[in-house]
């Protein structure tokens, strides 16, 4: 089945899980705490190395935690996940301070990383394990993200329709370690897949007279 560019590095990446475990413990002693009244969004936006990225180091972030969600598998695997029958999507999980940042600035970072137009997946990785969808945890974010999409189709910016879903949260399981923090993990292997996925260029055609504001 259709799997992302370049999914040969993962069985590359496990190979050195061993030899960046100093760095990993490094990243998980700097993670922010994630209190008890933190709130949460979720997003699938196809890579979730990118998503997770475009989220991490953003103020008012505690953390963004990279997994699958809205498929009928319980705990499922990458493994069982890249094949496209599980019915999950890669997904980010993004605890926050509501206090610093809201979730319509969530919206403008989620947006400014994907291409709302392609209900296939996402630039080069094909397939519904990559499809973008915005998972609303109260009806508060569900009309902030209906808004949210409704002004960008609406916009022009993009020549195609927004075909994005909007869905109540479902269950969310945390990916394997290896896929946490993979751009800090394997900074050459996720810079060398971005590259290569055309997500730079794409993102910069679309963006790039906007300022980076998110």
């Amino acid at each position: 089945m259709n799997k992302r560019l370049g999914v040969v590095l993962v069985s590359l990446v496990a190979a050195l899980v061993v030899a960046t475990s100093v760095l990993a413990e490094e990243s998980a002693d700097a993670v922010r705490p994630v209190p008890d009244d933190a709130a949460t969004a979720t997003f699938a936006g196809g890579c979730f190395w990118c998503t997770e990225a475009a989220f991490d180091q953003t103020e008012g972030v505690y953390e963004a935690v990279s997994g699958y969600t809205g498929g009928t598998v319980e705990d499922p695997t990458y493994e069982q996940v890249t094949t496209g029958t599980t019915g999950h999507a890669e997904a980010v999980q993004v605890s926050y301070d509501p206090g610093q940042i809201g979730y319509d600035e969530l919206l403008t970072i989620y947006w400014r990383t994907i291409d709302p137009t392609d209900a296939g997946g996402q630039l080069y990785d094909r397939g519904s394990q990559y499809r973008t969808a915005i998972f609303y945890h109260d009806e508060e974010q569900r009309a902030l993200a209906e808004a949210s999409r409704s002004a960008l189709d609406e916009s022009g910016r993009f020549d195609e329709a927004i075909v994005t879903e909007i869905l109540e949260a479902a269950p969310f399981y945390r990916a394997e370690e290896y896929h946490q923090d993979f751009y800090l993990k394997a900074p050459e292997y996720y810079e060398a897949y971005v590259s290569g996925s055309q997500r730079y260029p794409f993102l910069e055609r679309i963006w790039g007279d906007e300022p980076d504001d998110g």
